[in-house]
């Protein structure tokens, strides 16, 4: 008969190492609290592991170490074997302590996540002694429990490892005009990062279709490419993602970082309205692997893999994902037809030539947290992008047969490392190859039926002639920054930028004779150098970053002139910016911020040269510059007997000149400078979580009104009218109902609901045309529900999604006019280990 036995999980009085982790030194000092003495986590609440039955049966005895990380909560939300003992032990030591639950380690008075190491040692009671057989049996006992174990203190003693603040928390909370989103939740979920950037205060996402389609984000007013976007601090275009940061795969981006109005100095960026930063996967630890599989409507299928593994002797650190997406984007949208009579008639058609189709992948390798480098890693990519083109910008005009098409590959040097205890070195560099290829060279004129009416005396739909082109573009760009803490709360940072972009090409349906401008050669240079000073005086409480920037851009082509000749055009610009970034911290959790930046954005290829395909080239933009001006308060956590709280509130103003537009030109689009333009304007965001963190409600607000100002110039007579084609109200809520441990032990059922709301806006200048002739963009109200489940397992889980979107079937337009999908239906799984 086994008899098992339970010691109390305690700690060696006394001892126990001590250890920030999670920021850089100079970094982790950054809060408010005065006291800073550290106390370990309490155990308060323990499971018995199963003894393993075949260890049990063999008579096997074992002794498992893990490592237990602990949020502020208490909860154990991951464990690592660092001992291992085989036999099923570890299995059932990870499961069992999954389910204890601490009182949170604490640094003064407040709850912070820690990690401690913990042993777990597997005895057999003793053997019974044998029985006399002179001596009469006696009555039955009843069935003894099965073995438990013994659980005692790792040796050596507990080494607890006190966390500071994620780096997400440092984010929010640091004097950068930043808003971190976390995308646990949303890797769960069927929405696209476009999506989910919308579901946030401030944020617009006005896309031009379904899934593929392009996409642009504004922030306070501010859009496209007036928003710099990266992917570990790579700018996006140069990483693999050329088509645009909602084409990115959610579930391998871990956090987004949204910077509004001001760009801290590492980025290296020359951004008008902000940046978006996808960050995704900091953790260099261990050996994880996630894979997701999305079938929805429309004929859409999407899946993501992701792999990492660090052999923690050597330092050798591996990483490869990858992604694939497909979809008809056949939804239904409302069109004009001609009946049978030859008149023109409402009707709600299918798209039929609007399929998309994208894939890539990555492998990264290198060496982590070595003498001689603390990252050093190589990271080589491909991606591609295929699209059908369904109509012109405004869609008024059917096409059949026109595609679009982005192929990039390339590689990156990373290197990071401490040259002394105060100095550091952050550099990465890079090249990138971007093909994109475009093709219009149907003989057919297609209605909205998908029937070819009729033949062209030509080839091409969008004009009177065949388009084959292909554009070949090599960058080159590095970013190198140095950071020097010559004090405790004082630090000192550089940084250097510069990005050099070749591009040529050829269209080859046009006649030998006929000038190709393509065939130009076409060079531009730019980059960006800036300094900043942080000081965190009053024990963090206070934080002020003071910065300034140089820009520089030079350009080189050939502009063909009306008389056909060829003249090259040289341009160059250089420019400085100058702002400061200010937070004041009244305690841990609610603060204020205020930041105001002189700013430049330097025009990129695309906006200067055209992207190939539907965007046409202006050689003679000028570059914008900006005062950008930010005020806002933040309560990040409140926590109070009736559940968390959370709100933000934020004002902001951004002043331009030569501000560059997105116009419709008909078939084609084309960036051109507004002479001066301003937007003013308030977001807002409220939060509430019950306690027991089953019920979740949060809405934003967002109000802004950006018109130009500009008396003189190409639009001086739309002055004091508000910029087209941009939304100036838009609002959105949801509501997260979960509950867990219901089937099976640590598994979490959740219902969400999503809400979007944008007011009604113009398509064309305000003043122009009488009322009730002026196009414009109607009100949209859309929901969402999602309902997920998912399960735990050791340090892995399974979920399953189900998601209806735009749930009512309202009419969705972008900001031109063209219908998204209406209904839509999808399924998500997500596998990770």
């Amino acid at each position: 008969m086994f008899r098992g036995r339970h010691s109390p999980c305690t700690a060696l009085a006394g001892v126990f190492a001590l250890a920030l982790w999670g920021a850089p030194p100079a970094l982790a000092q950054d809060a408010g609290a005065t006291d800073r003495t550290v106390h370990p986590p309490e155990l308060i609440e323990i499971v018995q592991a199963a003894y393993p039955e075949e260890a049990r049966a063999g008579g096997r005895e074992g002794r498992v170490v893990l490592r237990l990380r602990i949020d502020a909560e208490g909860r154990v939300t991951k464990v690592e074997v660092t001992e291992s003992a085989g036999n099923g032990f570890d299995e059932a030591a990870q499961e069992a302590a999954l389910q204890f639950r601490f009182a949170p380690a604490r640094r003064g008075e407040v709850p912070v996540a820690s990690l401690i190491l913990y042993a777990y040692e597997f005895k057999l009671p003793p053997e019974p002694a044998p029985a006399e057989e002179a001596r009469a049996p006696a009555p039955p006992e009843p069935p003894a429990p099965a073995a438990q174990t013994q659980i005692i203190p790792a040796k050596p003693p507990i080494e607890v490892m006190v966390r500071g603040p994620s780096e997400a928390d440092r984010l929010r909370r640091s004097a950068q005009a930043v808003h971190v989103l976390e995308t646990e939740q949303a890797q769960r979920q069927t929405a696209d990062l476009g999506e989910v950037l919308a579901r946030s205060e401030g944020v617009g996402v006005r896309r031009g279709g379904g899934l593929g389609s392009n996409a642009r984000l504004s922030l306070n007013g501010l859009t496209g490419e007036q928003i710099r976007f990266f992917l570990d601090g790579v700018p996006l275009d140069l990483a693999g993602y050329a088509h645009g940061i909602t084409n990115v795969p959610v579930n391998l981006v871990e956090r987004v970082e949204i910077y509004r109005g001001v760009v801290p100095v590492r980025f290296g960026a020359d951004a008008l309205g902000g940046a978006v930063n996808l960050v995704t996967d900091p953790e260099v630890r261990g050996t994880h692997a996630s894979a997701s599989y999305q079938v929805g409507s429309f004929k859409t299928y999407r899946w993501t893999l992701d792999a990492r593994h660090l052999h923690e002797p050597s330092g050798f650190f591996a990483r490869v994902n990858g992604f694939y997406d497909r979809t008809q984007n056949d939804y239904p949208v409302d069109v004009e037809v001609f009946d049978d009579l030859g008149r023109l008639s409402p009707a709600r058609v299918h798209r039929f030539h609007d399929g998309y189709r994208a894939g890539g992948g990555s492998v990264e390798v290198g060496f982590v947290r070595r003498p001689w480098a603390e990252r050093l890693l190589v990271r080589a990519f491909y991606t591609e992008h295929q699209r059908d083109v369904q109509h012109n910008a405004l869609m008024s005009v059917p096409y059949g047969e026109v595609t679009y098409g982005k192929q990039s590959a390339g590689a990156h040097l990373r290197y990071a490392q401490p040259l002394s205890r105060r100095i550091r070195l952050d550099a990465v560099a890079g090249y990138t190859y971007v093909r994109t290829a475009f093709r219009d060279l149907s003989t057919c004129r297609y209605d909205w039926l998908g029937h070819c009416v009729f033949e062209l005396p030509q080839r091409g739909e969008i004009e009177a002639r065949a388009i084959d082109q292909i554009v070949e573009q090599h960058n080159a760009f590095a970013r190198f920054n140095l950071a020097w803490n010559p004090a405790p709360w004082h630090s000192l940072r550089f940084g250097l930028s510069p990005t050099y972009a070749a591009r040529t090409g050829k269209d080859h349906a046009l006649p030998a004779n006929d000038y190709d401008p393509l065939t130009a050669e076409r060079d531009l240079l730019s980059g960006v150098a800036g300094a900043e000073y942080e000081a965190r005086p009053f024990s963090g409480r206070l934080a002020n970053i003071a910065f300034v920037k140089g820009y520089m851009q030079q350009a080189r082509t050939k502009e063909q002139l009306p008389n056909g000749y060829l003249r090259d055009l040289d341009r160059s610009s250089n420019r400085a910016g100058i702002g400061d970034s200010l937070r004041f911290s009244f305690t841990d959790a609610f603060y204020a911020k205020a930041s105001y930046e002189y700013a430049t954005r330097l025009p990129n290829p695309e906006e200067v040269f055209g992207n190939g395909a539907l965007v046409i080239e202006n050689l003679h933009l000028e570059p914008e510059v900006s005062h950008n001006v930010n005020v806002g308060l933040t309560l990040e956590r409140a926590e109070t007997a009736a559940g968390q709280l959370r709100f933000n509130v934020n004002g902001f103003g951004r002043f331009a000149e030569n501000l560059i537009v997105l116009l419709s030109a008909g078939n084609y689009f084309q960036h051109e400078n507004v002479l001066s333009a301003r937007s003013v304007g308030v977001e807002a965001a409220l939060g509430w979580t019950s306690p027991g963190d089953w019920l979740s409600l949060d809405g934003y607000v967002t109000w802004q009104d950006f018109r130009n100002t500009a008396s003189e110039g190409a639009f001086g007579k739309f002055e004091g009218d508000r910029i087209p084609n941009r939304p100036y109200l838009f609002a959105g809520g949801s509501a997260r109902v979960q509950g867990s441990d219901l089937l099976r032990p640590r598994d979490v059922l959740s219902l969400t609901w999503q809400s979007r709301h944008v007011q009604a806006y113009l398509r064309g200048w305000e003043s122009v045309g009488a009322t009730d002739s002026k196009l414009v963009i109607p009100s949209q109200l859309v929901h969402a529900l999602a309902l997920t489940y998912s399960v735990k397992h050791g340090d892995g889980s399974v979920s399953g999604t189900i998601e209806m979107q735009n749930l009512t079937d309202e009419k969705v337009f972008d900001s031109f006019g063209v219908q998204l999908p209406g209904r839509a239906a999808h399924a998500k799984l997500v596998l990770e280990l």
